[in-house]
Protein backbone atom coordinates (compact mmCIF):
# COMPACT_ATOMS: atom_id res chain seq x y z
CA UNK A 1 0.00 0.00 0.00
CA UNK A 2 1.12 3.19 -0.85
CA UNK A 3 0.87 5.70 2.02
CA UNK A 4 3.48 8.80 0.94
CA UNK A 5 3.24 11.42 4.18
CA UNK A 6 1.06 8.96 6.28
CA UNK A 7 1.99 11.61 9.20
CA UNK A 8 1.61 15.13 7.65
CA UNK A 9 2.58 17.91 10.15
CA UNK A 10 1.74 21.55 10.00
CA UNK A 11 5.01 22.39 8.44
CA UNK A 12 4.32 19.93 5.40
CA UNK A 13 0.74 21.18 5.37
CA UNK A 14 1.22 25.05 4.77
CA UNK A 15 3.82 24.18 2.24
CA UNK A 16 1.38 22.59 -0.12
CA UNK A 17 0.65 25.42 -2.28
CA UNK A 18 -2.98 25.31 -2.39
CA UNK A 19 -5.46 28.38 -1.31
CA UNK A 20 -7.32 27.84 1.76
CA UNK A 21 -9.02 29.57 4.81
CA UNK A 22 -7.67 30.86 7.60
CA UNK A 23 -9.64 29.32 11.18
CA UNK A 24 -10.22 31.02 14.10
CA UNK A 25 -7.16 31.12 16.13
CA UNK A 26 -5.02 32.16 12.91
CA UNK A 27 -4.03 28.74 11.47
CA UNK A 28 -3.68 28.42 7.68
CA UNK A 29 -6.35 25.52 5.90
CA UNK A 30 -5.99 24.11 2.92
CA UNK A 31 -9.08 23.65 0.72
CA UNK A 32 -9.53 19.48 -0.59
CA UNK A 33 -9.32 19.21 -4.22
CA UNK A 34 -12.86 18.06 -5.38
CA UNK A 35 -13.43 14.34 -6.51
CA UNK A 36 -14.64 14.56 -10.46
CA UNK A 37 -17.64 12.96 -11.63
CA UNK A 38 -15.54 9.89 -13.49
CA UNK A 39 -14.19 9.82 -9.80
CA UNK A 40 -17.62 9.37 -8.19
CA UNK A 41 -18.76 6.91 -11.15
CA UNK A 42 -16.24 4.59 -10.37
CA UNK A 43 -16.63 4.52 -6.85
CA UNK A 44 -20.53 3.41 -7.62
CA UNK A 45 -19.56 1.34 -10.46
CA UNK A 46 -17.10 -1.14 -8.05
CA UNK A 47 -19.92 -0.97 -5.33
CA UNK A 48 -23.00 -1.59 -7.18
CA UNK A 49 -24.64 1.58 -5.33
CA UNK A 50 -24.43 5.23 -5.55
CA UNK A 51 -23.37 7.37 -3.09
CA UNK A 52 -23.80 11.34 -2.30
CA UNK A 53 -21.12 13.83 -3.08
CA UNK A 54 -20.66 16.29 -0.14
CA UNK A 55 -19.43 19.11 -2.34
CA UNK A 56 -18.03 21.24 0.74
CA UNK A 57 -16.04 18.55 1.99
CA UNK A 58 -15.04 16.85 -1.12
CA UNK A 59 -16.15 13.39 0.06
CA UNK A 60 -18.10 11.11 -1.57
CA UNK A 61 -19.96 8.34 0.40
CA UNK A 62 -21.54 5.38 0.19
CA UNK A 63 -23.71 4.04 3.15
CA UNK A 64 -23.42 0.09 4.32
CA UNK A 65 -26.58 -0.34 6.58
CA UNK A 66 -26.74 -4.09 7.57
CA UNK A 67 -30.27 -4.59 7.16
CA UNK A 68 -29.83 -8.00 7.72
CA UNK A 69 -29.74 -7.37 11.49
CA UNK A 70 -32.33 -7.50 14.20
CA UNK A 71 -30.37 -5.88 17.03
CA UNK A 72 -31.78 -5.45 20.31
CA UNK A 73 -30.73 -3.33 23.13
CA UNK A 74 -31.56 -3.59 26.90
CA UNK A 75 -34.71 -1.89 28.05
CA UNK A 76 -36.91 -1.41 31.01
CA UNK A 77 -36.57 -4.14 33.20
CA UNK A 78 -34.03 -5.70 31.32
CA UNK A 79 -36.68 -6.72 28.90
CA UNK A 80 -34.89 -6.40 24.78
CA UNK A 81 -36.48 -4.01 22.95
CA UNK A 82 -35.62 -3.88 18.76
CA UNK A 83 -34.45 -1.06 17.79
CA UNK A 84 -33.70 0.53 13.76
CA UNK A 85 -30.95 -0.31 11.94
CA UNK A 86 -30.47 3.32 11.21
CA UNK A 87 -29.89 3.69 14.86
CA UNK A 88 -26.14 2.54 15.16
CA UNK A 89 -26.07 0.18 12.86
CA UNK A 90 -25.56 1.56 9.47
CA UNK A 91 -21.98 1.51 8.22
CA UNK A 92 -20.34 3.70 5.34
CA UNK A 93 -17.57 3.74 3.52
CA UNK A 94 -15.71 7.00 2.10
CA UNK A 95 -13.25 9.15 -0.12
CA UNK A 96 -11.83 11.93 -0.67
CA UNK A 97 -8.29 13.43 -2.25
CA UNK A 98 -5.07 14.26 -0.37
CA UNK A 99 -4.20 17.95 0.36
CA UNK A 100 -1.93 18.16 -2.47
CA UNK A 101 -4.85 16.69 -5.13
CA UNK A 102 -1.92 13.36 -5.83
CA UNK A 103 -3.71 10.69 -4.15
CA UNK A 104 -7.31 9.68 -2.85
CA UNK A 105 -7.88 8.33 0.95
CA UNK A 106 -10.79 5.97 1.89
CA UNK A 107 -11.95 5.48 5.34
CA UNK A 108 -15.06 3.41 6.24
CA UNK A 109 -16.79 1.98 9.07
CA UNK A 110 -18.29 -1.36 8.55
CA UNK A 111 -21.03 -3.18 11.35
CA UNK A 112 -19.83 -6.73 11.98
CA UNK A 113 -21.18 -9.96 14.07
CA UNK A 114 -17.90 -11.45 16.19
CA UNK A 115 -17.66 -14.00 13.58
CA UNK A 116 -17.17 -11.75 10.72
CA UNK A 117 -14.49 -9.61 11.81
CA UNK A 118 -11.34 -12.01 11.77
CA UNK A 119 -12.77 -13.53 7.88
CA UNK A 120 -12.73 -9.16 7.11
CA UNK A 121 -9.26 -8.64 8.19
CA UNK A 122 -8.02 -11.62 6.06
CA UNK A 123 -9.85 -10.06 3.13
CA UNK A 124 -9.07 -6.29 4.06
CA UNK A 125 -5.12 -7.26 3.98
CA UNK A 126 -5.35 -9.79 1.00
CA UNK A 127 -6.82 -6.58 -1.02
CA UNK A 128 -3.95 -4.23 -0.41
CA UNK A 129 -5.97 -2.56 2.34
CA UNK A 130 -5.29 -1.94 6.21
CA UNK A 131 -7.67 -1.87 9.43
CA UNK A 132 -7.56 1.44 11.66
CA UNK A 133 -9.65 0.28 14.53
CA UNK A 134 -11.55 -2.97 15.89
CA UNK A 135 -14.00 -1.95 18.57
CA UNK A 136 -17.30 -1.51 20.30
CA UNK A 137 -19.89 1.08 19.90
CA UNK A 138 -22.36 -0.17 22.65
CA UNK A 139 -23.34 -2.27 25.79
CA UNK A 140 -26.10 -4.94 26.39
CA UNK A 141 -26.96 -5.73 22.36
CA UNK A 142 -27.84 -8.93 20.83
CA UNK A 143 -26.20 -10.05 18.45
CA UNK A 144 -22.75 -8.49 20.19
CA UNK A 145 -21.87 -6.14 17.41
CA UNK A 146 -18.63 -4.81 16.73
CA UNK A 147 -17.07 -2.19 14.39
CA UNK A 148 -14.08 -2.33 12.06
CA UNK A 149 -12.27 0.93 10.49
CA UNK A 150 -10.44 0.35 6.82
CA UNK A 151 -8.44 2.39 5.32
CA UNK A 152 -6.44 3.44 2.43
CA UNK A 153 -5.02 5.45 -0.15
CA UNK A 154 -4.39 5.12 -3.99
CA UNK A 155 -5.96 6.05 -7.14
CA UNK A 156 -9.79 6.62 -6.71
CA UNK A 157 -11.28 3.65 -9.34
CA UNK A 158 -8.09 1.59 -7.83
CA UNK A 159 -9.42 2.02 -3.78
CA UNK A 160 -12.95 1.69 -4.50
CA UNK A 161 -11.89 -2.12 -6.02
CA UNK A 162 -9.55 -3.49 -3.53
CA UNK A 163 -12.66 -1.94 -1.06
CA UNK A 164 -15.29 -3.86 -3.15
CA UNK A 165 -13.05 -6.84 -3.30
CA UNK A 166 -12.29 -6.82 0.39
CA UNK A 167 -16.42 -6.46 1.45
CA UNK A 168 -17.74 -8.70 -1.80
CA UNK A 169 -18.14 -12.69 -0.11
CA UNK A 170 -19.79 -10.18 3.20
CA UNK A 171 -23.11 -9.02 4.14
CA UNK A 172 -21.68 -5.42 4.17
CA UNK A 173 -21.54 -5.68 0.30
CA UNK A 174 -24.60 -3.72 -1.08
CA UNK A 175 -25.68 -6.19 -3.53
CA UNK A 176 -25.82 -9.15 -0.58
CA UNK A 177 -28.19 -6.86 1.63
CA UNK A 178 -31.93 -6.85 1.78
CA UNK A 179 -33.96 -3.40 2.17
CA UNK A 180 -34.52 -1.77 4.93
CA UNK A 181 -37.62 -3.09 7.34
CA UNK A 182 -38.91 -1.78 10.70
CA UNK A 183 -38.85 -3.21 13.74
CA UNK A 184 -42.07 -5.64 14.68
CA UNK A 185 -42.73 -3.98 17.58
CA UNK A 186 -42.72 -0.30 16.09
CA UNK A 187 -44.91 1.28 13.42
CA UNK A 188 -44.18 2.94 10.90
CA UNK A 189 -44.34 6.04 11.47
CA UNK A 190 -40.99 8.74 11.09
CA UNK A 191 -38.56 10.50 13.43
CA UNK A 192 -40.59 13.06 12.62
CA UNK A 193 -43.41 12.12 13.67
CA UNK A 194 -42.22 10.41 17.40
CA UNK A 195 -40.05 13.65 18.23
CA UNK A 196 -40.54 16.95 18.89
CA UNK A 197 -37.75 18.18 16.25
CA UNK A 198 -38.03 21.54 17.24
CA UNK A 199 -37.69 21.21 20.73
CA UNK A 200 -34.59 18.97 20.33
CA UNK A 201 -32.85 21.17 17.62
CA UNK A 202 -33.35 24.59 20.35
CA UNK A 203 -31.67 22.46 22.51
CA UNK A 204 -28.76 20.89 20.42
CA UNK A 205 -28.52 24.23 18.44
CA UNK A 206 -27.86 22.08 15.20
CA UNK A 207 -30.67 20.91 13.18
CA UNK A 208 -30.65 17.15 12.15
CA UNK A 209 -31.23 14.08 9.80
CA UNK A 210 -34.95 11.73 9.82
CA UNK A 211 -33.69 8.59 8.67
CA UNK A 212 -36.98 6.25 8.97
CA UNK A 213 -37.92 6.00 12.41
CA UNK A 214 -34.70 7.69 13.67
CA UNK A 215 -33.36 11.41 13.93
CA UNK A 216 -29.53 11.87 14.04
CA UNK A 217 -27.38 14.92 14.96
CA UNK A 218 -23.95 15.24 13.17
CA UNK A 219 -21.49 17.82 14.33
CA UNK A 220 -17.97 17.92 12.42
CA UNK A 221 -15.07 19.56 14.02
CA UNK A 222 -14.54 23.52 12.31
CA UNK A 223 -12.49 24.64 15.23
CA UNK A 224 -9.14 22.12 14.16
CA UNK A 225 -8.04 20.98 10.79
CA UNK A 226 -6.70 17.04 11.50
CA UNK A 227 -5.18 15.50 8.58
CA UNK A 228 -5.04 11.67 8.61
CA UNK A 229 -3.04 10.06 5.26
CA UNK A 230 -2.15 13.60 4.22
CA UNK A 231 -6.22 14.04 3.85
CA UNK A 232 -7.97 16.26 5.54
CA UNK A 233 -10.99 14.66 8.03
CA UNK A 234 -13.66 16.74 8.24
CA UNK A 235 -17.32 15.17 8.94
CA UNK A 236 -18.59 13.74 6.07
CA UNK A 237 -14.98 11.28 6.18
CA UNK A 238 -16.15 10.24 10.17
CA UNK A 239 -14.37 12.96 11.98
CA UNK A 240 -18.05 14.04 13.99
CA UNK A 241 -19.84 14.19 16.84
CA UNK A 242 -23.53 12.39 16.45
CA UNK A 243 -26.15 11.85 18.78
CA UNK A 244 -28.78 9.24 16.79
CA UNK A 245 -32.58 9.18 18.92
CA UNK A 246 -34.87 6.24 18.89
CA UNK A 247 -38.35 5.30 20.37
CA UNK A 248 -40.49 8.30 21.18
CA UNK A 249 -40.28 11.32 22.62
CA UNK A 250 -40.74 10.50 26.05
CA UNK A 251 -38.97 7.10 26.38
CA UNK A 252 -36.57 7.50 24.09
CA UNK A 253 -33.05 5.69 23.16
CA UNK A 254 -29.64 8.26 22.82
CA UNK A 255 -26.41 6.76 21.11
CA UNK A 256 -23.64 8.70 19.64
CA UNK A 257 -20.00 9.36 19.22
CA UNK A 258 -17.90 12.62 20.47
CA UNK A 259 -14.93 13.55 18.82
CA UNK A 260 -12.25 14.24 21.18
CA UNK A 261 -8.58 16.05 21.35
CA UNK A 262 -6.54 14.25 23.79
CA UNK A 263 -7.41 17.19 26.40
CA UNK A 264 -10.74 17.29 26.10
CA UNK A 265 -12.17 13.46 27.03
CA UNK A 266 -12.34 13.88 30.95
CA UNK A 267 -14.36 17.16 30.75
CA UNK A 268 -16.40 15.17 27.70
CA UNK A 269 -16.68 12.20 30.32
CA UNK A 270 -17.77 13.88 33.03
CA UNK A 271 -20.30 15.81 31.23
CA UNK A 272 -22.46 12.84 30.02
CA UNK A 273 -22.50 11.24 33.13
CA UNK A 274 -23.58 14.26 35.27
CA UNK A 275 -26.87 13.87 32.55
CA UNK A 276 -26.94 9.95 33.81
CA UNK A 277 -25.12 8.87 30.04
CA UNK A 278 -23.67 6.23 29.99
CA UNK A 279 -20.07 5.87 29.07
CA UNK A 280 -19.47 2.80 26.64
CA UNK A 281 -16.24 3.19 24.51
CA UNK A 282 -13.26 5.90 24.24
CA UNK A 283 -10.72 4.77 21.43
CA UNK A 284 -9.19 6.13 18.06
CA UNK A 285 -10.71 5.55 14.64
CA UNK A 286 -7.97 6.43 12.81
CA UNK A 287 -4.16 5.81 12.46
CA UNK A 288 -1.36 8.62 12.12
CA UNK A 289 -3.63 11.69 12.78
CA UNK A 290 -2.50 14.82 13.41
CA UNK A 291 -3.46 16.00 15.89
CA UNK A 292 -4.26 12.89 17.69
CA UNK A 293 -8.38 12.81 17.75
CA UNK A 294 -10.57 9.96 20.62
CA UNK A 295 -13.63 9.01 19.89
CA UNK A 296 -16.00 7.76 22.93
CA UNK A 297 -19.12 6.38 22.36
CA UNK A 298 -22.61 6.82 25.26
CA UNK A 299 -25.56 5.62 25.28
CA UNK A 300 -28.89 6.67 27.54
CA UNK A 301 -32.14 5.99 27.45
CA UNK A 302 -35.15 8.32 29.29
CA UNK A 303 -37.42 11.47 27.89
CA UNK A 304 -35.61 12.45 24.47
CA UNK A 305 -35.49 16.25 25.76
CA UNK A 306 -33.23 14.91 28.89
CA UNK A 307 -31.24 12.81 26.76
CA UNK A 308 -30.79 15.76 24.64
CA UNK A 309 -29.07 18.07 27.32
CA UNK A 310 -26.60 15.19 28.00
CA UNK A 311 -25.00 15.65 24.37
CA UNK A 312 -25.74 19.16 24.18
CA UNK A 313 -23.52 19.41 27.55
CA UNK A 314 -20.86 17.03 25.79
CA UNK A 315 -20.29 18.95 23.18
CA UNK A 316 -19.46 22.11 25.10
CA UNK A 317 -16.70 20.58 26.29
CA UNK A 318 -15.30 20.81 23.33
CA UNK A 319 -12.92 23.27 21.51
CA UNK A 320 -11.76 24.51 25.17
CA UNK A 321 -8.15 24.79 26.85
CA UNK A 322 -7.76 20.72 27.87
CA UNK A 323 -6.39 19.71 31.48
CA UNK A 324 -4.59 16.46 31.77
CA UNK A 325 -3.14 15.74 34.92
CA UNK A 326 -0.32 13.95 34.60
CA UNK A 327 2.65 16.30 33.99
Amino acid sequence: MKRRNFLQTATAISAIPICGSVLDNGELTIKTPALSVEDQESIANALGKKGTYNEAQATYTVPLPRNDLKVTIKGAAGVPEPVPIPFGFGGWVSFKKTLDGKQTVMMSDTVLLEDEVNPLIDATHSAGLEVGAIHNHFFYEQPRIFYMHLHGMGSTAELAKKYATAIGNTKLFPANQPQATTPASTTSQTGKELFDLPALDGLVNYKGVVNGPTYKYTVGRDDVQIVAMGAEMTAAIGLNSWASFAGKQDAAHIAGDIAMLEGEVNNVISALRSHKLEVVATHHHMLGEQPRTVFLHYYGRGPALELAKGFRAALDQLGKPGSMNHK
